[in-house]
């Protein structure tokens, strides 16, 4: 069995959204929407980090609902922006693939405490 450090995995899909979002966008709703997805992905990342730290069960399963919030958002705001032709889909396929796999993970955690 492959063990996987997820806290990572989530610090480089953050990382990864930043990266590709560095440069300034050439409209006002993809600077909008590109802004939002920098904050939704590092949000996850970081409220992925409360979880390991939280003390019981209840503060585990609050954090891991945000985390999944935030990864939903990052999903919907990727699919908006290619939908509108403001990122090329292809470009950005594996940071896609990505959020869904951590979307998958963190609703099985969130079974194991909730």
């Amino acid at each position: 069995m492959k063990i996987y450090n997820l806290d990572s995995r989530f610090e480089d899909f953050a990382a990864s959204i930043v990266v590709s979002f560095m440069q300034t966008p050439k409209s006002f709703a993809a600077d909008y929407l590109s802004k939002q997805l920098i904050r939704s992905a590092c949000s996850s990342a970081l409220n992925f980090g409360e979880f390991e730290g939280a003390g019981s069960d209840k503060d585990r399963a609050n954090k891991l609902r945000i985390a999944l919030k935030e990864l939903r958002e990052s999903l919907r705001n990727i699919n908006i922006q290619i939908k509108a032709n403001l990122i090329d889909s292809n470009n950005i396929a594996a940071i896609r693939n990505e959020n869904d796999e951590l979307i998958r993970i963190v609703v099985s955690l969130l079974k194991k405490y909730s």
